[in-house]
């Protein structure tokens, strides 16, 4: 690993055939490449998310808001913005945004401070600043900070993270970031996120990987043992929420009130959809039974109205946009970008596991959305960022 951040690294050398040319100056002319893959990729699934959106939503919306259309209008608006804004900031090199990705976790950590005491509540949990008519969830632009940041500073260490001082003070940040987020926003699943990309960049850079296989294990470790202390303390009824979630996750008929109810909906809406679903606008479960189904729970009506065979095509689609972000780490012309597109795939990759292990309930339930399906603006808006900042580093690559 070279201090510049350039030369040889963990994703060079070359892929599916392609050989990265590094030498603008060889003697075989490079040409210019763009991912027209990935971005057909992240058009398919807002394209696809829009439509769940409206037949899951559309009940809600005119019940509540007398208009069919409230939350699809509103995410339709924001997804075509974001993706315009996408293709047209794609062609900035991904250089130019790195310079400010001190001063974007800067104001992350800062914006995630002042949500506790300014921010706004909805459904019980203060994750939100208001700004007029618009809402904005810091916890999201945490993550791209995040992901922007500490790749800037995995290239400034250069080799001294091969040792142990620079990995400790690179995780430092991630996990401030972490801490903050928890603690000032409750918002536990971006909490883990942002650790998770925080471990997994230092661990594709560092040389050794046995301390990282004994973290994890004491990690794992570490959550058995609370599970066996908190499990104890809800039933007798000293636990606090989150205690009560994994009661819930244990036994969710016996816990209705506490929380099954969600959860018991969320698989009678899986199991009823059976191979192919009931057709696309005639879930049941949406019609007041499923609460929130348009937010974390938009996976269980896919399986509803599409099937196994829908829910195969989503978790294909989200596989084949991994896969293209993998190729783009693999290829880039330098450390730098390599690390921002792994950031980006373990940012995708960890949503996505986690929001189908919660509506399954093979995870406790925690608040986690299925990315370009489910709603939410600051969603949208800043995986747009991520995917922008991917297919910069696309056009990056020299191929022969």
């Amino acid at each position: 690993m070279a201090d510049n951040g350039k030369g040889n690294h963990p994703f060079s050398g070359s892929f599916s055939g392609l050989h990265l040319v590094r030498d603008r100056n060889a003697t075989a002319a490079p040409r210019d490449y763009y991912d027209y893959n990935l971005l057909a990729a992240v058009i398919l699934l807002t394209c696809f998310g829009l439509v769940m959106l409206y037949s899951t939503s559309a009940y809600e919306a005119s019940v509540n808001f007398e208009n069919d259309m409230y939350f699809f209008g509103k995410q339709a608006v924001i997804s075509i913005v974001s993706v315009a804004a996408m293709i047209i900031g794609s062609n900035i090199n991904y250089q130019w945004y790195i310079r400010f990705s001190p001063h974007l976790y800067v104001v992350s950590c800062f914006l995630l401070i002042i949500t506790k005491f300014i921010g706004t509540t909805v459904n019980g949990a203060r994750r939100w600043i208001r700004m007029g008519p618009l809402s904005f969830q810091p916890a999201e632009l945490a993550k791209l900070a995040v992901i922007l940041f500490l790749s800037f500073l995995i290239v400034r260490m250069g080799n001294k993270m091969k040792g142990i001082k620079a990995p400790l003070i690179v995780f430092t940040f991630g996990g401030l970031a972490a801490l903050l987020t928890y603690g000032f926003t409750e918002n536990l699943s971006t909490a883990v996120i942002i650790a998770g990309i925080s471990a997994i960049l230092i661990f594709i850079v560092h040389p050794k990987t046995k301390g990282f296989i004994v973290l994890l294990a004491v990690m794992v470790a570490a959550v058995g043992i609370l599970l066996l202390i908190l499990i104890p303390r809800a039933t007798s009824g000293a636990g606090g929420f989150r205690a009560q979630r994994i009661l819930v996750w244990t036994n969710p008929e016996a816990y209705a009130e506490e929380g099954g109810y969600q959860v018991m909906q969320g698989l009678y809406a899986i199991g009823s959809g059976g191979l192919f679903g009931k057709g696309l606008g005639n879930s049941t479960q949406k019609l007041e039974a499923l609460p929130e189904a348009q937010n974390d729970m938009i996976f269980c009506i896919i399986c509803e109205e599409l099937g196994l065979f829908g829910a195969i095509i989503v978790i294909l689609l989200f596989v084949f946009l991994l896969y293209r972000l993998f190729f783009i780490a693999r290829n880039a012309p330098d450390l730098l970008g390599s690390l921002i597109a792994s950031g980006i795939f373990v940012h995708i990759a960890l949503q996505v596991v986690l929001n189908i292990a919660v509506v399954t309930n093979v995870i406790p339930t925690t608040g986690i959305t299925l990315p370009f399906v489910s709603y939410g603006g600051t969603s949208i808006v800043f995986l747009m960022a991520e995917m922008m900042v991917a297919l910069s580093i696309s056009r990056q690559i020299r191929l022969k």
